[in-house]
């Protein structure tokens, strides 16, 4: 008896002490469903050490606390895994076919035939297969999910040969069970068991809802079936039953509003966020609105960054190729339990308005930004179109503004000019084009091309800077001359209708002595470099 009672002992704590061990050195994404598992190792540990002295009421108490544990920790695996997306369906199979195992051992088989087999025990042994059989179903290369299995077939031989034939040989079965669900946490696989995936909505679908209602139904029929028959013989697995049917049909119903709720926010959340990005005139309007947005789709302590990024630092990129339809990619972040969802803000049909693309990059809990995976890569696409139509909106003010500016001073003798941040000539007066002796600028031209070589780094470095301001350079003509001008710039880079320079120039070289106009070796001062240079004898003439 003793030692009986130490053998269960060690196994108990070898098993609990192995899925800790696991839980500890593998961190699975949830580490509910294993401390479940653990302590309904616990329970039957004790409930064994129970029987092993002959206490049958105390043994029976810790074999139904583990049966009900082990319930829960089968409802974790199912919820929200990778493997298992979506259990509407399993537990319409789970709770048919614990009522229909029901109707078979009370009108089938009958208690006076096996009446040393637990009934109770058999059904729960089956749901248990069941539910590790659907996971070896959804991955047959994890070793974890065919270790569980092990361990349930094993439980069940247990529960089925030991009460007919008690001997060594058969009580080894529920070793099985120890050392099975123990590797099962050590095995690395252990983590995909509980991988959060995106949600699987199963339409609805008449039949599985009479299957379940015939289900729910089953248990009180068999009673007031028995009940009419003179003696309820089988009660208390009838209520067992009842009880499980009553947990998967509670659970389903569950499931279904939580997936319904869920399904409702999200969209509230992106038609409010839908509503602020139409409405926004700017990127920082569209920031604000992707942050509120963010904010309602996620809950607030699963988010711990958000940002919309103009261009994609290195680290940011994708680490394989991805093609034109992927949305979003992946990347790991500092904490384990968090990752960094990145997507890209750009849509092909309109790349041209924003060639730089940018991304909203997110970062959070793994499993919370899995379930919202879908609404933030909408609300993604939603901020690329905003960002796409405040570009294309600017850049059609600014064709208005140049073809305006354009009509106005068609006849003017004015020398101007208006220049975009990388000094690209966005618009150029007539008269200008007329002193550089050209009909038309290349459509890319730059205004480096227009300056003289000694000059370009001056007024580069001029324009660069922000403010208004004046410099003095040489415009090189298209048949080699040079036209001294006086450049006056104009910062109007913030303004949103220009987001540019706008450049006015006075042609000064008639104050000059011709002769000054040739390049030399030297300069100095404010005034261009062929002004400023002079030989030795005109310097020092007198």
């Amino acid at each position: 008896m003793f030692w009986g009672a130490l053998e269960w002992i060690l196994l108990g704590a070898g098993g609990v002490g192995a899925i800790t061990y696991g839980v500890r050195r593998h961190r699975p994404a949830r580490q509910a469903p294993w401390w479940l598992l653990a302590g309904s190792l616990a329970a039957l540990a004790v409930g064994d050490v129970c029987y092993s002295y002959r206490w049958m009421n105390v043994a029976d108490i810790f074999y139904l606390l583990m049966f009900g544990l082990t319930a829960l920790c089968l409802l974790q695996f199912t919820r929200g895994g990778a493997l298992l997306g979506d259990r509407a369906r399993l537990i319409d199979l789970l709770a048919a076919t614990c009522t229909t195992l029901l109707v078979v051992w009370v009108f089938v088989i009958g208690s006076d035939r096996l009446h040393t087999v637990s009934a109770t025990d058999v059904i729960g042994d089956l749901l248990l297969i069941g539910v590790a059989g659907r996971l070896v179903a959804a991955d047959r290369r994890n070793a974890s999910a065919w270790l569980l299995l092990a361990g349930a077939l094993g439980m069940l031989t247990g529960d089925l040969v030991y009460p007919l034939v008690k001997n060594w040989m058969t009580e080894s079965a529920f070793v099985v069970l120890y050392v099975c669900w123990g590797l099962a946490a050590l095995h690395p696989s252990m983590v995909r068991l509980t991988e959060p995936a995106p949600p699987r909505h199963s339409p609805w679908k008449f039949r599985w809802s009479v299957l379940l209602t015939l289900a729910a139904s089953t248990p009180p029929a068999v009673l007031l079936i028995e009940s009419l028959r003179g003696e309820v013989e089988d009660g208390l697995v009838i209520a067992i039953t009842g009880a499980v049917t009553l947990l998967l049909t509670i659970t389903r119903l569950a499931d279904a509003i939580r997936q319904n709720s869920q399904a409702l926010t999200r969209e509230q959340g992106l038609r409010v966020a839908t509503a602020a990005l139409v409405a926004a005139a700017d990127r920082p309007a569209v920031d604000a609105a992707v942050r509120a947005a963010v904010a309602q789709l996620l809950p607030p302590h699963a988010v711990r960054r958000v940002s919309l990024a103009d261009e994609l630092a290195v680290t940011e990129l994708p680490r394989e190729p991805t093609g034109p339809a992927d949305r979003s990619w992946w990347l790991p972040a500092a904490d384990p339990d968090d990752r960094i969802l990145v997507c890209p803000l750009r849509l092909e049909p309109l790349d041209v308005a924003r060639p730089s693309g940018g991304a909203l990059v997110i970062t959070g809990r793994r499993e919370d930004l899995i379930t919202g995976h879908d609404a933030l890569e909408v609300l993604a696409g939603q901020a690329a179109l905003a960002l796409d139509r405040i570009t294309l909106v600017e850049a059609v003010g600014r064709r208005d503004s140049d073809l305006y500016l354009r009509a106005v001073i068609r006849n003017t003798a004015d020398l101007m000019a208006v220049i975009d941040v990388d000094q690209r000539i966005r618009y150029s007066s007539p008269a200008l084009r007329d002193v550089l002796g050209q009909t038309e600028l290349p459509p890319l031209a730059t205004l480096d091309e227009l300056i003289h070589p000694d000059d370009q780094a001056r007024v580069r470095n001029a324009l660069r800077s922000h403010g208004d301001g004046t410099v003095h350079c040489a415009l090189q003509r298209a048949d080699q001359g040079q036209v001294l001008v006086e450049l006056t710039y104009r910062d109007l880079r913030e303004d949103r209708l220009v987001q540019g320079l706008v450049l006015t120039m006075r042609d000064i070289t008639r104050n000059h002595d011709p002769a000054e106009r040739h390049p030399q070796a030297e300069y100095t001062g404010e005034m261009p470099a062929w002004v400023n240079r002079r030989s030795a004898q005109q310097r020092f003439r007198y």
